[in-house]
């Protein structure tokens, strides 16, 4: 059986020592924001559509950009992390998947704005790495790990 997959961009957006999450509704697990890439969009756009919708952010992303340049080809930021997810698992089936975009984003400050549709203000928590660490019952590992990586590169670029 073929696997279906979604090609999606997730930002760990940090500010002032921690990042911010919220539990998914679908998912049931507590996630920063992010979603699905649109056909007419390529990662780092997606992602900063995404914390701007989901959060009412403009964020700057911590990615690098390789310096090749050609009439056929501009580099793009590069996220953190590529990862491929299994979504709707059931009875060992995996339902599809998601090909992951990770970036690491730096909010200019804390006030949350969604928009209409989104997540409610008080439905996000911000986190250190420390908060992340002590509850690991709450967060998937994975959280847990690149929530603290983006708040320790966040913070050796201010």
């Amino acid at each position: 059986m073929e696997t279906t997959r979604h090609f999606v961009a997730t930002v760990y957006v940090v500010h002032d020592g921690a990042t911010v999450l919220h539990e998914h509704d679908k998912l049931a697990m507590w996630l920063p924001p992010g979603g699905h890439i649109d056909r007419d969009e390529v990662p780092h756009r997606a992602a900063l559509r995404e914390v701007r919708e989901e959060l009412g952010l403009d964020v700057r992303l911590v990615a690098p950009t390789d310096d090749v340049e050609s009439p056929t080809v501009t580099s793009i930021p590069q996220p953190q992390h590529f990862l491929l997810e299994d979504i709707n698992v059931c009875d060992g089936a995996v339902g599809h998947q998601h090909v992951d975009f990770v970036f690491y984003g730096e909010a200019p400050h804390r006030r949350i704005d969604p928009a209409d549709g989104e997540a409610p203000a008080d439905a996000w928590e911000w986190f250190t790495p420390a908060d992340l660490a002590a509850e690991t019952d709450r967060f998937e590992p994975d959280v847990v790990e690149i929530g603290r990586q983006a708040v320790e590169a966040v913070e050796a670029t201010a």
